[in-house]
């Protein structure tokens, strides 16, 4: 192929442009953000659809829902997905937790990824502790943030490929066992993202193993039920929670992960018989067949 690498920044007419000029067969979204917003990106996508070029990844209806944890939820719950018990805090608002929800909670962004504002502080086990995370989510991520029951577990992912037919890969696990026994085993910042944390502890990533007999059937179908209750095509990540009992809960879905050569998403697609270079063409012929006007 030849691509033509666009920065885009926060700027709609260098697009135009690169179309006009250029004229792609198809655009590859590795967008994260517009403008230093994430929730934008849906409004790109949009943006190219309107232009009729066709994109890889998610349509602007499935990033939509998939970027809002609390918004996917309530989709979810339509669907009887189980996912853990929740409530949104919106910037200015006031916090007090329904009787209904109990500690230990995790206090996390509404709408940022990537772990961002995640650490073991994030499990509060009172109210007042509450309260101080959300005004840290408010005040320093600068997003609403989404309180949830902790689910004490195993963390899971699952990668689905496709628009209306769907592949799913192999059920990935983050194994989180070497960490200090007083640490929760969640993927905070400095689990995804520092890799002297990561060689300390021994965090690594791979194909789960040891799963109940027919888990793994079970996530994957419950993924798919996920991906297409949220409207989802092209690319997607399921975060899930396999509890002591059994019981798995569905945290939340993750449009457009990340795919550069040795993420988790890439490397479970290997696993499946799809090597890098097979997965990328895979997202392109998906993009090149996906039809907006007839998602619906």
């Amino acid at each position: 192929h030849d691509v033509h690498p666009l920065g885009v920044r926060n700027n709609l007419e260098v697009i135009k442009n690169a179309i006009e000029q250029w004229k792609p067969d198809i655009a590859f979204n590795l967008l994260e953000e517009f403008d230093g917003v994430v929730l934008y990106d849906q409004n790109v996508v949009s943006y190219l659809e309107l232009l009729r070029v066709p994109y890889t990844g998610s349509n602007p209806r499935g990033l939509m829902l998939g970027r809002d944890k609390g918004l996917s939820k309530k989709v979810l719950s339509y669907h009887r997905v189980p996912f853990p018990e929740f409530v949104v805090f919106p910037i200015g608002h006031q916090v007090k937790r329904p009787k209904h929800l109990s500690f230990p909670l995790i206090v996390k962004s509404v709408s940022e990824e990537a772990s961002l504002g995640i650490s073991q502080a994030s499990i509060v086990t009172d109210d007042d502790k509450l309260r101080e995370r959300v005004a840290f989510i408010h005040n320093h991520v600068g997003s609403g943030a989404i309180v949830e029951r902790y689910i004490e577990g195993r963390e899971l992912y699952v990668g689905v490929l496709g628009n209306r037919q769907l592949h799913v890969l192999p059920v990935w696990e983050l194994d989180l066992h070497n960490l200090p026994d007083e640490a929760r085993r969640i993927a905070t910042e400095r689990v995804k993202w520092s890799t002297k944390y990561q060689t300390k502890y021994g965090i690594t990533s791979g194909a789960a193993k040891d799963l109940p007999e027919g888990m793994a059937e079970r996530i994957k179908h419950l993924a798919k039920r996920v991906y297409r209750a949220l409207g989802l095509s092209g690319y997607a990540r399921m975060d899930l929670r396999l509890n002591p009992e059994g019981k798995v809960y569905v945290l939340e879905a993750n449009p457009n992960p990340q795919i550069g050569c040795g993420e988790d998403f890439p490397e479970s697609a290997k696993l499946a018989g799809l090597p890098y270079e097979a997965l990328l063409q895979r997202i392109l012929n998906l993009g090149l067949r996906w039809q907006p006007d007839k998602a619906a």
